[in-house]
């Protein structure tokens, strides 16, 4: 049987397609699939960062970054089959940021990429003005002053009066030094003494 130049194409083409399909899911290696935040988007709020793959991967590393180039991912990031999550340091404030990825596919091939994504609405912290603070700090701090003032002016009162204690005692013990009957024995040693005199000259010639 002879094969005509038409037949023997169309098997050959007919190989070449059995060949290809049969090549074509080895040769196709596994890539992102979706994740939250979506490329591109902007979201009002973001706590942790969710990529999805299109089969297992493992050895995932995420890293996610301002435009300042601060690093707000905490930790290393988690898998569970064809998903990885990667938790922040904090609820990411109004910014633009980059979801930078690296994982090992189920083929061993790995798979890097970035996700920008926009975080726009975020809520503020909140914060107490320093008005709202003073008057509680201050009150403490008089609080605390008063009992510290209070046991300094304590003191002070007997200290005040200490010179006239010191005084009357100086006194009452000069006056116990010289007693007072020793001034009569003396004035009255003087009286007669000076009675004897008058008595000696009006005795004379």
């Amino acid at each position: 049987m002879k094969r005509t130049p038409i037949a023997a194409i169309t098997a050959f083409l007919a190989a070449l397609f059995l060949i290809g399909a049969a090549a074509g899911p080895a040769l196709a290696h596994d890539s992102l699939k979706s994740s939250d935040p979506a490329k591109g988007s902007t979201v009002k709020t973001v706590e942790k960062v969710k990529l999805e793959f299109t089969a297992r991967v493992r050895m995932p590393f995420v890293i996610v970054r301002g435009t300042d180039g601060v690093q707000h991912q905490a930790g290393s990031a988690e898998t569970d089959g064809p998903v990885v999550r990667q938790a922040l340091k904090e609820t990411l404030p109004d910014g633009e940021y980059t979801i930078a990825y690296r994982v090992v596919s189920s083929d061993g091939h790995p798979i890097e990429g970035e996700i920008p994504f926009t975080v726009k609405g975020a809520p503020k912290p909140e914060t107490r003005s320093p008005a709202t603070e003073t008057p509680a700090a201050q009150t403490s701090e008089t609080a605390a002053a008063q009992p510290a003032a209070t046991q300094s002016q304590a003191p002070a009162a007997p200290a005040s009066s200490a010179p006239a204690a010191a005084a009357t005692q100086q006194a009452g013990a000069s006056s116990a030094g010289f007693p007072v009957w020793l001034v009569v024995v003396v004035g009255a040693l003087v009286g007669i003494g000076v009675g004897f005199l008058i008595s000696m000259r009006k005795k004379r010639p």
